[in-house]
């Protein structure tokens, strides 16, 4: 991938700039690329080549200094990214440490990041599921926060059009609540998963155990082996990034495939501080880039900028880009910015085991898990608490105790097959509603390295939050127990806004530019040439993993973009 080091304003002008290289990010690079046009790529970290750069990916348990656990020393300096379950000695490399990019909590907030090529997609969980119209529809039914501007007829071909090119496993179950997408074959569920499944629709009609919608390669295709991606191996290692490109993300599939047109230029170290807006022309020119190691600022210029820099950095982005004509931030006629931030909820937990099976086991591995879709105020609204949540539900087998064996007699113990029964959990993933009490702002004292105004966080769970996370109690309690199983007990996990990565919105789409930053095309209202297709764009959070949206949103907002600009409309 090639590196800008020149100082002529030619030189930097390019068609379009994008901001950032995550799942999103990526997404504009291929599309803008494809299309023809001359992209820069900026990313505020060091470059991650696919491959070459995974140092863990095929290590053993025992390669590890500290066998997986990271420092008490890092862990104790880094109290909010630490906190996260992909915070390990195997993906240390790849998670930002606080003391190295520190934040203000107003109220607990666990920001996890990834600051290089790829971002977080060489981390995420990889849950790709389709939003419903059900799911477009939820503000304008509640009432809470603004109709979205699309519905799901606006954004499903795109959807196909991701699906087929990323590579997403799963089974077409026919749900209104769910729609079907553009599958490779599904992983199975356990012996165990399916009688649960079974029990909960014989016992519910509107409820339903489905086998996981991931972004996993069961079966590749044509374009996947043109991508240099081959089948997944199952070895649930994906977090340390996938030298088979077993699993999508930028360094495998769309920054290789945008590089492969010779229109994109990369640019790692290159810390966005601001978007720059020409008053005359009333638009924006480009963005002042602080290079990360010399801390020497540069400017590059574009005819379309895409701003993927992640939900929160994006926002940051924005509110630290004043001018005369955006004093409280780039694009902020509406005052939205910044505010109405949305996260999901992942409180709740209930476990379960299940006497029954005794004679199977499990084999192998299994880089997905089973998932039950939202079935809370879907159709009508039907309890205390607004819109609802789904939940991931995955199994084991109960081990045998090992206590009594030593040496050789413990080496043959480990290797006969549990005659135990099986244990089950459910983790709830509730939709948080998008409040104007849930924002963020630049903080008037406190700079990063860079110079740039750190960025205070005052995002909080509410009584909503809470009723849910009751209901799940309840609803999962009674499932478990209608299909037989027992020793059921409920877990307030106390993890915080931030701590599942799906944070959301503060530059919200919206039909009237009173009340949001972004039209239906995800187009700033107030400067044309400017798009955002990340997290920061969301209206609501719906309870699906939001990484297949951003993807489509982003593709249908690059078509959109090339051809505006190409008619001379941008």
């Amino acid at each position: 991938m090639s590196f800008l080091n020149i100082d002529s304003i030619k030189e930097r002008t390019f068609d379009a700039i994008v901001i950032g290289t995550g799942i999103s990010g990526g997404w504009a690079a291929k599309e803008l690329t494809g299309k023809g046009l001359r992209t820069l790529v900026l990313e505020r970290g060091r470059d991650v080549k696919h491959i070459t750069d995974y140092p863990t990916a095929m290590k053993n348990p025992w390669e590890f200094p500290h066998l997986g656990q990271v420092p008490l020393e890092i862990k104790q300096k880094s109290p909010a990214s630490s906190g996260h379950y992909i915070f390990s000695e195997a993906t240390l490399h790849f998670v930002v440490k606080d003391y190295e990019h520190p934040f203000v909590q107003d109220k607990p907030f666990s920001w996890m990041r990834g600051y290089q090529v790829g971002g977080r997609s060489l981390l995420w969980a990889r849950q790709t599921q389709r939003w419903s119209d059900f799911d477009f529809e939820g503000p304008a039914r509640d009432g809470f926060a603004v109709d979205w501007p699309i519905r799901y007829a606006d954004i499903a071909p795109w959807y196909s059009y991701v699906e087929k090119f990323a590579g997403i496993s799963g089974n077409k179950d026919g749900l209104p609540s769910l729609p079907d997408g553009e599958f490779l074959p599904p992983h199975e569920m356990s012996c165990v998963e399916k009688h649960f499944s079974q029990q909960v629709a014989k016992n519910y009609k509107d409820r339903h155990i489905i086998i996981g919608r991931t972004a996993n390669l069961t079966e590749p295709k044509q374009i996947h082996y043109a991508q240099g991606r081959a089948k997944c191996q199952h070895r649930t290692l994906c977090e340390r990034g996938c030298p088979y490109g077993g699993y999508f993300s930028t360094n495998s599939s769309t920054l290789p495939w945008a590089e492969r047109t010779g229109k994109m230029t990369l640019r790692p170290h290159s810390v966005v501080h601001s978007i720059i807006y020409d008053e005359q022309k009333k638009k924006a020119t480009g963005v002042r880039v602080i290079d990360a190691n010399t801390k020497e600022m540069t400017e590059y210029y574009a005819k379309i900028i895409f701003l993927n820099a992640s939900a929160l950095n994006s926002n940051l982005i924005l509110l630290n880009s004043q001018s005369n004509r955006f004093p409280n931030g780039f694009g902020n006629d509406s005052g939205v910015l910044g505010k109405y931030i949305g996260f999901h909820n992942y409180r709740g937990r209930v476990s379960a085991e299940y006497d029954g099976f005794h004679d199977t086991t499990t084999e192998g591995k299994r880089p997905n898990g089973a998932y039950l879709p939202r079935f809370r105020n879907v159709f009508k609204q039907e309890t205390d608490f607004l819109r609802g949540y789904a939940a991931s539900v995955g199994s084991s087998k109960i081990g045998n105790s090992n206590d009594d064996f030593w040496g050789e007699s413990l080496k043959e113990h480990l290797e006969k097959p549990s005659e135990n029964g099986w244990n089950m959990g459910a983790n709830m993933m509730g939709e948080v509603l998008t409040k104007e009490s849930n924002f963020i702002r630049l903080d008037p004292n406190l700079k990063d390295d860079w110079g740039i105004p750190q960025l205070r966080m005052s995002v909080d769970f509410d009584d909503n939050d809470m009723k849910m996370v009751k209901d799940f109690y309840e609803q999962f309690t009674e499932m478990f127990t209608k299909a037989g199983f027992t020793n059921i007990k409920t877990m307030d996990t106390k993890r915080v806004p931030g701590n599942e990565n799906h944070e959301m919105g503060g530059i919200r789409m919206g039909k009237d530019p009173k009340t949001s930053m972004l039209n239906k095309w995800n187009q700033m209202h107030a400067c044309k040439n400017v798009f955002v297709t990340d997290g920061g764009c969301m209206t609501s959070t719906s309870t699906q993993n939001p990484s297949l949206t951003y993807m489509a949103l982003t593709a249908r907002a690059a078509d959109y973009a090339v051809k505006e600009m190409r008619k001379g409309n941008i």
